[in-house]
């Protein structure tokens, strides 16, 4: 399990933006694709994990956007 984090971690580095945001719209593709595959009765748990799932990953990406925002602005001011 190690080792597939590693591969991870390098495929990251060696990726920049572009390649990230191609990952992102993969995924969320993928996601749509099987949520529109649930019956009637699965969406409304599946909605409310896939919610709670966003946020708890949402808030703390965002959260070191806005350190690392910051922290440009002041080395810019300074």
């Amino acid at each position: 399990m190690k080792k597939f984090f590693a591969l991870a971690d390098q495929y990251i580095q060696e990726s920049d933006w572009r390649m990230l945001a191609a990952l992102k719209f993969c995924l969320f593709s993928m996601g749509v694709l099987v949520g529109s595959c649930l019956t009637a009765k699965a969406k409304t748990p599946v909605r409310i994990l896939c919610s709670l799932v966003f946020w708890v990953t949402y808030i703390p990406l965002m959260t070191k956007f806005f350190r690392i925002a910051a922290r440009s602005w002041n080395a810019g001011r300074a």
